[in-house]
């Protein structure tokens, strides 16, 4: 698997596989000697290159971190497959898309009519959970062809909220 790595603000490529039972890495092309175990719940015993480090990861409500030692780093991981699927499904998909509420909530406020044409990453819908308002958007270019909510109902997480072609 092949991952991008942000640690504070610079990108690392990092590539893992299993061979023989073993994990293998390269980090930026290089090959790098690595056994990893996870000790506790966010926290991992790394040995690289014969050296041990234990890295502890700390999620904030923005960012996660992760620390080693004294030394903290931001951190972001992402996996391309994941990017790639999701702007594929995305904008230049073809037939209409549903736009579903991602958690359980409250529709606040609807800022479309059925009918309007919308740009994708518009805001469709606002769904109100844990007293925070979420502006769901549009996962396409086009046109709404159906609102499925009403402002005010209760909805379920994965529930159907609108259609856009």
């Amino acid at each position: 698997m092949t991952y991008e790595v942000m640690v504070d603000g610079k990108a690392h490529k990092v590539e893992l596989a299993r061979v023989d039972g073993r994990l293998e890495c390269q980090l930026d092309g290089k090959p790098v000697e690595i056994d990893a175990q996870m000790t506790a719940h966010d926290v991992l015993s790394l040995l690289i290159g014969g050296r041990s480090y234990e890295i502890k990861r700390a999620i904030g409500p923005a960012d996660t971190h992760m620390v080693v030692g004294l030394a903290r780093y931001e951190t972001e991981v992402r996996d391309p497959r994941s990017f790639r699927a999701r702007k594929a499904a995305g904008a230049d998909a073809a037939g209409p898309k549903k736009l579903v509420s991602p958690m359980p909530g409250k529709v606040v406020r609807i800022l479309v009519q059925k009918g309007q044409e919308v740009e994708a990453g518009q805001g469709i819908i606002v769904v109100e959970a844990m007293k925070m308002q979420n502006e769901l958007k549009s996962p396409k270019k086009g046109v709404v062809q159906q609102v499925l909510a009403a402002e005010g109902a209760a909805v379920n997480a994965g529930e159907a909220l609108a259609i856009v072609e």
